[in-house]
């Protein structure tokens, strides 16, 4: 089955494209590229760790939905958190999305490619048929 490019490359606050897709289906398995806090003029949105994860869960859950799928199909998340100090108040956020199951997690503190608090990658899977 080949590798399908879901979305367009999203634009950051510089109006170039990112050399990279929003979402990829590789057979019953969705990846998404890691999502920051951006609006949809490619602005990271401004305010704190809960203010800055609602908005890369809002973005994660439009990229799942080019592929068909939800929060509910999520099996394993990748955050990077830019402070460690933010780590509970991002958990009660993020807690609050996922209120099924609860996806496989990794998390660490790291530098960010772009001025911003977190950013989060998932992978879904999504059975056909």
């Amino acid at each position: 089955m080949p590798l399908e490019y879901l979305g367009n490359p999203p634009l950051a606050s510089d109006h170039q494209p990112r050399p990279f897709s929003p979402a990829v289906l590789a057979g019953d398995f969705v990846y998404v590229s890691g999502q920051v806090p951006g609006d949809e003029k490619g602005e990271i949105v401004q305010g704190g760790i809960e203010v800055q994860t609602r908005q890369v869960m809002k973005n994660i859950q439009a990229a799942l939905a080019l592929a068909g799928c939800t929060l509910d199909d999520v099996c394993k998340t990748t955050v990077w958190l830019q402070d460690a100090r933010d780590f509970g108040s991002f958990n009660r956020v993020y807690m609050s999305y996922f209120t099924g199951g609860k996806p496989a997690r990794s998390t660490t503190e790291a530098r960010l490619m772009v001025d911003a608090k977190v950013e989060i990658d998932v992978v879904a899977y999504k059975p056909k048929g």
